[in-house]
């Protein structure tokens, strides 16, 4: 059985129509938030254009909440798609990480580090 398909609803934060807004179990974070689609399906492109809708309009929801609660100074989205990506959990899920001054030592290349390798890709200075 599915985590995501067995959260009651007192794990919402966040709801629209086609899906719902939680906080992650093992936040990356202070305030990272995962935002997940109602109906079961593992992969972002097999979204209908409704979900990808109703996804958008609560990440900003989200990102507005998280600001005025935590203040970081940046966010990362995430989704992961397939195991050679990383998901783990079989369920279309985006996360909403915020970021803040000092988490990392050097933050550039963002995103690019799920390939360590291939975060930095231009000359240091």
């Amino acid at each position: 059985m599915c985590v995501f398909c067995e959260l009651n609803k007192e794990d919402y934060i966040f709801e629209n129509e086609t899906c719902f807004a939680k906080y992650d179990n093992y936040p990356v974070s202070p305030g990272h938030i995962l935002i997940i689609p109602k109906r079961h399906f593992p992969s972002f492109f097999t979204a209908t254009i409704k979900e990808c809708s109703d996804i958008l309009k609560l990440i900003n929801i989200c990102q507005e909440h998280i600001t005025q609660i935590y203040n970081p100074d940046g966010f990362n989205l995430g989704i992961n798609v397939g195991k050679t990506a990383g998901q783990t959990i079989m369920h279309l899920h985006i996360h909403l990480i915020p970021r803040y001054v000092g988490d990392i030592e050097d933050p550039r290349g963002g995103v690019r580090g799920v390939i360590p390798d291939k975060r930095i890709y231009y000359a240091q200075k």
